[in-house]
């Protein structure tokens, strides 16, 4: 093991080696293994007591691990107090000095360190976040975005190899939000350094980060890249907890060539073999959940003289409610089978919105749909997303 004077220096990808933690007989994080690349931007997204906020704390030291590992290249790190790891956290709550204007703050930890020309790396990092011109203010001078950049900064400046970032916009309005996701992914790869950002926010996890773990009680559910993790989810609760989705019951009917065929109370669906989820056995009869995203549903009014669509997948029915939003309408649409399937519909024009008791169709792509493990909850991960939003 590297000793505890050469480890403050270490780098490398930081490697989780079967990590858990246990308080008494309640299991927050389980058997977890993991490896953050060098200078990625990480997202550990979930919704509260899914293990991500104590995953973060052993990395940084403030927790013990049960059992397992924890590295950052060849150095193992686990049995380190915080002081000796080369990490860093940014919280929620900024935790600037409020006596100190912005410069001492930033300086802090370089001073506790011994460094006594600090200048340059303070500025530096001021000019990172821009915000030199702020200082010589205090912190109860600037706004809540400007200290959360702050905060940043004084993170930064020390170097580190990993910077661990606890909900840090959660107290920030959504304006300023958004505004602040895109500053930390800027921020992020002009310095280089390895942020691992904890969240129970989708969309800050989707805007920010190269790779995403969506974990559920304890354990990672999936991981990816934002764009295959939405549209190649692979358990139910993904499906649900990392954007919106509509999930069915349907029966596997027959593989044929590289598709395979469900079907259910409202008809016959196709979808390529590449759709399917790996914990699926694409066996006649097998249950499975048909999903299909509502922005991906075209909607239209159902004529009588409408004729079976040629390709793709179609079930008929009638609308039930609609929301107007502004860029979109949401549909709630009924079918004969007693399915309730949620649509997202551009609004190009006033005169196209459906209402109420309208008969629609509803069509699809094969391509743009997934099939899940029938035995999975339907409904799993939708009330930790309304948690989350509350």
């Amino acid at each position: 093991m590297a000793r505890a004077t050469d480890v403050t220096k270490a780098q490398g990808d930081l490697y989780l080696e079967r990590l858990t933690k246990s308080f008494g007989d309640f299991v927050a994080v389980d058997d977890l293994s993991l490896t953050v690349p060098q200078g990625s931007f990480f997202a550990l997204l979930g919704p509260s007591g899914c293990g991500k906020t104590t995953t973060l704390r052993m990395v940084a030291g403030l927790e013990d691990p049960t059992a397992g590992r924890i590295k950052i290249g060849e150095a193992d790190i686990t049995e380190l107090k915080p002081f000796r790891r080369p990490v860093n956290t940014v919280f929620q709550n900024y935790a600037l000095f409020p006596h100190m204007d912005i410069y001492e703050n930033v300086a802090f930890g370089l001073r506790r360190r011994g460094i006594k020309d600090v200048k340059t790396q303070v500025m530096e990092a001021l000019e990172l976040i821009e915000l030199a011109q702020v200082a010589k203010r205090k912190p109860a001078q600037l706004s809540g975005g400007q200290q959360q950049r702050v905060a940043l900064a004084r993170a930064i400046v020390n170097r580190p190899a990993v910077l661990l970032l606890d909900e840090p916009l959660g107290a920030l309005d959504l304006k300023l939000r958004r505004q602040m996701q895109l500053e930390l992914k800027r921020i992020q790869t002009e310095v280089g350094l390895t942020f691992i950002h904890v969240t129970h926010d989708q969309e800050e996890a989707m805007t920010m980060a190269d790779t995403v773990a969506v974990m559920n009680k304890g354990v990672i559910e999936q991981l990816g890249a934002p764009t295959d993790l939405y549209e190649s989810p692979k358990t139910a609760f993904v499906a649900n907890f990392l954007g919106q989705s509509n999930l069915f019951p349907a029966a596997v009917l027959e593989v044929d060539g590289e598709d395979i065929v469900l079907e259910d109370s409202d008809g016959r669906y196709r979808m390529p073999m590449n759709r399917v989820a790996p914990s699926v056995s694409p066996t006649r009869g097998g249950r499975v959940l048909v999903g299909v995203r509502p922005e991906k549903i075209h909607i239209e009014r159902l004529a009588e003289s409408d004729a079976t669509p040629a390709d793709g997948n179609y079930v008929d029915g009638t609308v039930r409610s609609s929301s107007f939003m502004g860029v979109s309408t949401q549909y709630e649409v009924a079918t004969a089978g007693g399915e309730i399937i949620s649509v997202f519909a551009q609004n190009l024009s006033a005169r196209d919105l459906l209402s109420e008791g309208d008969p629609v169709r509803l069509t699809w792509a094969p391509r743009h749909g997934f099939v899940l493990n029938g035995s999975e909850d339907m409904n799993a991960g939708v009330e930790a997303v309304t948690a989350a939003a509350g």
